[in-house]
This record gives structure tokens, sequence and C-alpha cells, in this order.
């Protein structure tokens, strides 16, 4: 209780304003009154953002458009009172939740390749592998640590050698629709069950390659604005 009263007196005394070495000092803490900011729209397709900013609908002044990463773009404003930018609109894709690294069951595999991957030839060979490859199949695996070889039965009493590329070139979807989507370099694994897994192998690379697509495709889109000086994009 006299914490709170001591605390309550020292509130109340007025608050003077000091200039010490040439800064400004306060005798009481001050607090800001943030000036008021809009919630930022969000959308989930380039082309909607492109409409927004082609329509200037809010009036805006120039505008800048961040590219913050393949699944998210914002809008926002020049400087407000508070040295504070709006966040005006923003594009977030709608992306399926791929896997990476964790093994599944060649089913769940299979279906997993033909849905959230774009079609290309080294998604076929994949494919060609784990369709032709079941449970009571399966023989034996070989692995020298690079490349393997699954020894499935063909027949009743034919037995052949599949073999697993490696690496291989796939195009998962992991970004905006409007643009084509990344290819990566994927180590794909087997394993008795059988069971198989995708190992992302570039580094992260293709988040640089499909932000430079997003630059790309709004650039194209936006031209007019962008030689009027009405928008500018950072990524």
């Amino acid at each position: 209780m006299e914490k709170e009263a001591l605390k309550y007196l020292v509130e109340l005394q007025p608050n003077e304003i000091l200039e010490v070495n040439g800064q400004t000092w306060s005798t009481n803490p001050l607090s800001l009154v943030p000036v008021a900011q809009p919630r930022p729209l969000t959308i989930h397709k380039l082309s909607g953002l492109v409409t927004y900013l082609i329509d200037n609908f809010d009036e805006q002044p120039p505008v800048l458009i961040q590219i913050e990463s393949p699944s998210k773009v914002s809008v926002l404003s020049t400087f407000n009172a508070d040295k504070q930018r709006d966040v005006l609109i923003r594009a977030e894709a709608l992306l399926p939740n791929i896997p990476f690294e964790s093994f599944q069951g060649v089913e769940n595999f299979n279906i997993l390749l033909q849905s959230c991957f774009v079609e290309n030839e080294d998604r076929s060979k994949v494919l060609q592998v784990v369709g032709n490859v079941r449970e009571e199949e399966v023989l034996n695996f070989g692995d020298d640590g690079v490349s393997q070889q699954v020894t499935a039965s063909a027949g009743v009493r034919v037995v052949e050698q599949v073999k697993v590329p490696n690496p291989v070139r796939l195009k998962p979807f992991r970004t905006f629709i409007e643009i084509s989507q990344p290819e990566c370099q994927f180590v794909f694994r087997m394993r008795k069950g059988p069971q198989a897994a995708l190992f992302e192998a570039d580094g992260g690379a293709w988040k640089l390659q499909a932000i430079a697509s997003i630059k790309e495709y709004l650039e194209t889109e936006l031209s007019q604005q962008i030689e009027a000086k009405q928008v500018f994009i950072i990524a």
C-alpha cells in the first residue's frame, strides 16, 4: 500500500523538460500516443495485389512493395507522423503442407507427388519407382550412400532391379500460382516398409529464385505505375 501511495505521489509531480549536454530529458516517463494505423487487407494472389495498386483504391501516395518471402508480399505506405509505415495490403500464398525429410508409405508418397508437385520428367521417374513397388514385392535394397536400387518382383517368377534416381529435380508448390514454381534438387531415399522421403539439397537457393520471379512478375504487371514512380519494389 505504501509503495503504491509513493508511486501515486511521484506521478502527481509536474513534468519538466530539461536540456542536458545538448540532449532533451523528461523528469517523468512519457509514452507516445501512436497514430492510428489501418488493419492490413489480406489476400492470397499476386493478381489481387496488382489490381489494388493499379486502381489505387485508397488513393495512396507512392507505395513500397516488400517481397518478404516466396509466400508473402506486403505493400507499405511512406512514413507516418511516428516514422512508421502502414501495411496497406498483404498477399499470402495458400500452399499445401509438404512433409519434407519425413519417410512415408509409398501410397501416401505417390499421392503427395501428384497433388503437390508440378509435373516434370523427374517427378514421372519417381512416380514410376514408387508406383511399382508394393510391400509384398520388396525383396531387398541396395545402397551405396548416393544412389539406391530396389529389388522388386515384376511378376510371379521375374525379379528386376529398379534404379532409384538421385538427385531429382522437382517443382513443389511453394510460392504464388502466378509465377513458375522454382525447380529444386532433392535427395530421394527409400527404405523397407516400403517408405520414401525427399530431402532438400539446394541450400535454400529456391527461395531466392522465387523472390526474383515475383519481382519480375510485379515489374511487368505494374510497369506503368513504376515508371510514374507511384510504386517501388524491394526484394
